[in-house]
């Protein structure tokens, strides 16, 4: 099986740069996010659900959500933040590929080895890890380009190497920080940058694209536009 960045690409190819974040309020999660998927699959080449979605989900709610992008040749993305020890982070992974997850999402502070560890797993059953790198909220700025060391180097810094020295398959990095993805992808020409806050949060798609990343990651702007579709296509990526 081709590795998760690889079929990722080609998902884009068939359709379009967004991954759908499926952040849905109220009881009808998996109704919506299905009607979605099917409506706007056009334009994505992913979907991601995040902790809050996935906590009142049963794994059969999960399941019917991922078969549904799956169908539509789309990927799906576990938005978890995984970060423990060895056999947790393994248990996680486990249970969120039985459920039809592609890849997962995970802090790299978690450590250079223990992230090597999940890389190796996640590749051992062709999933993927994408990490994260500098997060899109106007307070980020202030954690992730604090200086951690004599050499004057920001965090977002380190999380970046570790994340090439580990072989993740993307890293995510804020649209509201082009500079940031513009530094990146300059270190890292092979790295895919996945960036969400577009819209809502103030990132720019075209911003974000012209800079270096490479998916936008994109959910109220077009779940909660009157007219998602429009909305998606409007994006241009």
């Amino acid at each position: 099986m081709p590795r998760f960045a690889t079929r990722l690409d080609e998902a884009a190819h068939r359709g379009g740069r967004i991954v759908l974040a499926c952040d849905y309020d109220g009881a009808d999660i998996v109704s919506s996010a299905v009607y979605d998927i099917r409506r706007l699959s056009r334009y994505l080449c992913g979907v991601k659900l995040n902790l809050h979605l996935l906590l009142p989900l049963s794994a059969d709610d999960i399941s019917q959500i991922s078969a549904t992008a799956r169908q539509c040749g789309l990927l799906c993305i576990a938005d978890i933040k995984l970060n423990d020890i060895g056999n947790t982070n393994r248990s996680a992974m486990d249970e969120l590929w039985k459920m039809g997850f592609d890849a997962v999402i995970a802090n790299p502070i978690m450590g250079a080895s223990a992230l090597r560890d999940v890389v190796l797993w996640a590749h051992d059953g062709g999933h993927g890890v994408i990490t994260l790198c500098h997060m899109s909220a106007p307070q980020a700025a202030g954690m992730y380009e604090m200086i951690t060391d004599p050499h004057r180097v920001p965090l977002y810094r380190t999380f970046l190497d570790v994340a090439s020295s580990c072989g993740v398959d993307g890293i995510v990095v804020g649209a509201t920080y082009p500079e940031i993805i513009r530094t990146c992808k300059r270190s890292y020409p092979e790295m895919r940058i996945l960036s969400p806050g577009v819209g809502i949060q103030g990132g720019s798609a075209q911003e974000a694209v012209l800079a270096g990343a490479d998916y936008i990651i994109v959910g109220r702007t077009i779940i909660k536009s009157d007219d998602p579709v429009g909305t998606a296509e409007q994006l241009g990526v």
